[in-house]
Order: C-alpha cells, then sequence, then structure tokens
C-alpha cells in the first residue's frame, strides 16, 4: 500500500507520507491507526486527494490483520519473504540466460524453491493456526473469549 500511495505524490512528498504510513500500520491497536489515517487525510487530503483516497477507500481492508493474533502482525506487515523467494529465482535466471523451454523454466523455479524453502522463517505463532481455522475472534490481536449463551 506504502507504493500505491507514494506513487501519487511527488518526491519531495514521499519522505514526510511514508513515515505517515507507517504509523498506520505500525499502530499498537485498531483505534490508533484510525486516527493516524484521520491524519493523514487531514495533512495530505487538500493537496494529494487521490494518494488520500487509496488510503481512506481501503481502509477496512488495511486494517484487517488486526482482527489475527498478534503474533501474525510481523508476517502480516512485511512481503520479503515473497520478494526474498522470488529473488532468488531471478537471480538464478538472469545467470542461466532463462530457461529454454516452459518445462525447463518450471523444474527450474520449482528446483530453487524447494532449495529456498529450508532458509523459508517458521510462522510465529503457530500454535494458533487451528485457532484461526476453527473461527476464533481476535481484537487488536488478542484472542476474545467466547460466551456462553442461554447459560
Amino acid at each position: 500500500m506504502t507504493r500505491n500511495v507514494t506513487t501519487c505524490l511527488p518526491k519531495s512528498a514521499q519522505p514526510g507520507a511514508t513515515k505517515a504510513i507507517q504509523e498506520i500500520y505500525t499502530a499498537v491497536h485498531r483505534s490508533h491507526a484510525e486516527k493516524a489515517i484521520e491524519a493523514f487525510a487531514k495533512t495530505y487530503g487538500a493537496r494529494f486527494p487521490k494518494a488520500v483516497a487509496k488510503t481512506t477507500d481501503d481502509a477496512e481492508e488495511l486494517l484487517t490483520f488486526y482482527d489475527s493474533p498478534a503474533e501474525y502482525w510481523i508476517q502480516l506487515r512485511t512481503a520479503h519473504p515473497i520478494e526474498s523467494t522470488f529473488s532468488t529465482v531471478k537471480l538464478r535466471a538472469k545467470v542461466t540466460g532463462g530457461a529454454c523451454s516452459p518445462a525447463a523454466a518450471l523444474t527450474m523455479v520449482f528446483n530453487l524453491v524447494e532449495s529456498a524453502r529450508a532458509r523459508w522463517r517458521a510462522i510465529t505463532g503457530a500454535h494458533l493456526v487451528s485457532l484461526v481455522r476453527a473461527g476464533a475472534r481476535f481484537e487488536n490481536g488478542v484472542l476474545v473469549e467466547r460466551s456462553e449463551v442461554g447459560a
């Protein structure tokens, strides 16, 4: 999202906007993130409405990760695992001059991703996966206990 917003801004406004966007996605609670979005809109709205619209229109989707366990937030806030995996493939493709056929390309990509998998970081809070899959609710990263209805 940071890249999408900053492309709508002139180079001189990008460093300040990047810091303001970081305030949004590094906030401790959803309410703090919502206040940061409001501050961003107030600061940049008059001069750069297109950039502000990209933030405010997608605010609900942007803040969805607050409904997941706090242990997952570090992985949800970064695209680095995806980028590092594909950088391995990209580098090897440059060195070899590309693949001769689609089948060779698929084989090369599969083997590179398989070898890179050994260096991947395990998910933080793996013990919470079963809760998330079962539909447990989290607010601001904390499990919300269900109250028994009719008890």
